[in-house]
């Protein structure tokens, strides 16, 4: 029976989605049988970080609508053959996501997978009340900047409070995914510190994953980063927080600032 996780942020622009891919991935190269959900319904962006965006027929409307069985809108990935994608509508909108619809689909993927890892929009409106509302554990998606752990908090409150597991007293797992970490706006001052957010948030840290261009790239040609450039830092700092949500003892790795060849001879210098 399927682990149901909710990918979810306060703000946008913070990752979830290329998290969502990445995690998605790496859970089935661990051997995990995965279907990554798209919930950000009219804008649709997890197709396009699969690279899958030209094999959608239909979608999660379709099928919470009863107009396509659940089978005929589910996407196997090209490259990992336990991981499948349910792909979000483009053209319609949040309204036409209902709970009895959604309910319907999580109790039909529950059996068939080992992770369903829903992909929620930012903020607090349907798309994301719906997107949280059946999960047992939540990854909490967020910048190391202030608006944006403030809005993740503001996740947590509805975490412990509009989910089915709340109503029923018991409680989300909940996890936070620092995203965009960049060491030397850090050592500056210009962004929170890791510390900071974790006091400001008070759950546990799931992992850091580092400011990178291979990120971007990954996104650009239609693959998860863990896929596309598995040495990188951010698949690294992916892998690892994939561990860690499968129950292993992964240490803690703070990306750390590269010193570049002209500082360090200016270092020298000023020795």
């Amino acid at each position: 029976m399927a682990k149901v996780l909710v990918v979810t942020s306060g703000k946008g622009g913070v990752g979830k989605t290329t998290s969502t891919a990445a995690l998605g991935a790496a859970l089935a190269q661990a051997g995990k049988k995965v279907v990554v959900v798209d919930f950000d319904v009219g804008l649709r962006n997890l197709d396009l970080v699969l690279g899958a965006e030209r094999r959608v027929v239909f979608d999660l409307i379709n099928v919470v609508q009863g107009v396509a069985k659940l089978p005929q809108a589910l996407i196997r990935d090209k490259r990992l053959e336990n991981l499948w994608l349910l792909p979000a509508s483009q053209t319609r909108d949040k309204d036409a996501l209902t709970e009895e619809g959604i309910s319907r689909v999580i109790a039909e993927l529950r059996p068939n997978f080992d992770y369903i890892l829903c992909d929620s929009p930012a903020g607090i409106e349907r798309g994301a009340t719906l997107a949280m509302r059946f999960a047992d554990e939540a990854i909490i998606v967020t910048n190391p900047e202030v608006s944006s752990v403030r809005d993740s908090d503001r996740i947590i409150g509805m975490l412990d409070s509009k989910t089915v597991k709340a109503e029923r007293g018991e409680r989300v797992a909940k996890h936070v995914l620092i995203t965009r970490y960049d060491p030397a706006r850090a050592a500056r001052g210009e962004m929170l510190s890791i510390d900071d957010v974790l006091e400001i948030l008070a759950t546990p840290l799931l992992g850091i994953i580092p400011e990178s261009q291979d990120v971007l790239r990954a996104s650009n040609v239609g693959s998860p980063v863990t896929l596309n450039s598995p040495a990188s830092s951010p698949a690294r700092a992916y892998t690892d927080a994939t561990r860690r949500l499968l129950g292993e003892t992964v240490a803690m790795t703070v990306p750390a600032q590269r010193v570049g060849l002209m500082n360090r001879l200016l270092g020298r210098r000023a020795a």
